[in-house]
């Protein structure tokens, strides 16, 4: 026992943790039928190279002139699903030449472990291309369990992933795609054939005559510049016996110009990401209904360009929101904000739900504040706020709770109508939640919002993350759901 070990303490020493790391690498190697002499080259080999177990971490040791002619290493960490959630991500892209992978899963292996290894590999092997061939991508990975090991119960975590990583995988596309292409219309389409792959899922879509009759004024304002009208699609879920409606909404703004108060061209190269928080309420509905959760959801993407034109909308305008409230337009570069209005004014006082959750690359002081992985968190709710943590953190995502400071409000005053679309006076992100909170109504408490604008896009690969869009908030999404159903 090393010197100076409290004979007391029941924690491993790092010896006696390396020690059982390598006795459960040479059981599972002992399935594929190794010799004594072929075990022992393999500790050796992982003696020498000092494989640590961290999460991610991996070593390849090719054999000429055996089978398997070569072996991967990877590790897994504590053995918790975010582990293995970069072990599958590790693995996606050391064997992406490979046509098949064999994973030998351990004794000790849990359908969470599996559910994080699931998405880890397919999240990872995400590609977006248009016109060019794709690079090499592990095409079939074999997972071979342990004997005796809970068969279904790994199976049934294997399928959840697979829902959850092409739910994913879709926001991904629809937020990649070019906004030569991706029109409001074209996006409504897109959900419409989406949905019609899922059995119960509805769909609805007002297109601009629809949201005319209907009030939706602040949507038809943002869109008014573009020849390429708005819409707003409505994507419901009712499963029978459910006691518990959620309504998500999203920031579909198609492309963002930034209208008369147009964007330098180094804010404007990346816009086509301006409707991911539409793309990620649309992913994890679609997951939440394939999973069958026994949960009421009702999915809402006010969808407009925010084009230059002569039906633009303009500074010192007055637009009437869906329910009455009045915005005083100060910058058309903040317009996000007003498509949400109207949609969370709509939720709030026709479908009555029990929560609202609201999703938008809406503010650049949000990158600012949190950087490139963390999404800002509103909510009066310290339990709603919680969840959404929690489910965040379990899902490998990241949000941080920031605050709601009713003294700051008082900026948002009008002489001509009943608030202000945008200030000058600082902190861009609170501002924007404290205007999107006057549309919650009764909601007020069981109210959030996540300004996810910076962890929307990845300026290169990270763990399970691509370069491009990462579809973030379609997991946190669904664990909160999960969790809410449940």
């Amino acid at each position: 026992m090393p010197a100076g070990k409290d004979t007391t303490d029941p924690s491993p020493s790092s010896e006696e943790l390396a020690a059982a790391r390598l006795a459960a690498v040479r059981s599972a190697l002992a399935r594929l039928k190794l010799g004594p002499a072929d075990l022992d080259d393999i500790t050796a080999f992982l003696l020498d190279v000092e494989h640590s177990g961290s999460a991610g971490t991996i070593h390849k040791l090719p054999r000429a002139g055996h089978r398997p002619d070569k072996l991967l290493f990877v590790g897994v960490g504590a053995g918790d699903e975010a582990g293995w959630r970069a072990a599958g991500a590790k693995l996606a892209r050391s064997a992406s030449g490979e046509p098949t992978l064999t994973l030998l899963l351990p004794q000790d292996v849990t359908p969470a472990a599996v559910r994080g290894l699931g998405e880890g590999l397919w999240l990872a092997s995400y590609r977006f291309r248009l016109g060019a061939d794709e690079p090499p991508e592990l095409r079939r990975v074999v997972l071979a369990s342990p004997p005796g090991a809970a068969d279904a119960d790994l199976a049934a975590a294997l399928a959840a992933a697979k829902i959850v990583a092409e739910s994913t995988r879709l926001a991904r596309d629809l937020t990649n795609m070019p906004s030569d292409e991706k029109t409001p219309a074209w996006f409504a389409k897109r959900v419409e054939k989406a949905a019609a792959g899922v059995a119960g899922l509805t769909t609805t879509v007002r297109d601009p005559k629809a949201l005319a009759e209907e009030g939706f004024n602040a949507i038809l304002a943002v869109g008014g510049g573009s020849t390429r009208g708005p819409r707003l699609v409505e994507m419901s879920w009712r499963p029978r016996g459910a006691k518990r409606h959620v309504v998500l909404v999203g920031k579909g703004i198609t492309f963002d110009t930034g209208g008369i108060c147009v964007k330098p061209l180094s804010g404007m190269k990346l816009m086509r990401k301006d409707m991911a928080g539409a793309a990620a309420v649309i992913g994890a509905t679609l997951a939440a209904a394939a999973l069958r959760l026994p949960l009421r959801i009702t999915a809402l993407a006010p969808l407009a360009e925010n084009a230059l034109g002569a039906d633009s909308f303009r500074p010192g305008d007055v637009v009437r929101h869906y329910g009455g409230i009045t915005s005083e337009i100060h910058n058309t570069d903040a317009e996000g904000r007003l498509v949400l209005g109207d949609a969370m004014a709509y939720a709030v006082r026709r479908l009555r739900p029990d929560a609202i959750i609201d999703l938008a690359t809406l503010t650049g002081a949000q990158g600012v504040a949190l950087g490139k992985r963390t999404a800002a968190l509103y909510s009066h709710s310290d339990t709603l706020a919680s969840s959404l943590a929690e489910a965040a953190a379990a899902a490998g995502e990241s949000m941080w709770r920031m605050p709601l400071h009713d003294d700051y409000f008082e900026a948002l005053g009008s002489d001509v109508a009943d608030i202000v679309n945008s200030t000058d006076v600082g902190a861009g992100s609170l501002m924007a939640a404290l205007y999107l909170r006057e549309f919650t109504g009764s909601l007020r408490e069981q109210w959030a919002h996540l300004d996810m604008s910076s962890p929307a896009w990845a300026d290169s690969a990270d763990g399970e993350l691509t370069k491009g869009a990462t579809g973030w908030g379609v997991r946190t999404l669904l664990r909160w759901l999960e969790t809410s159903a449940g």
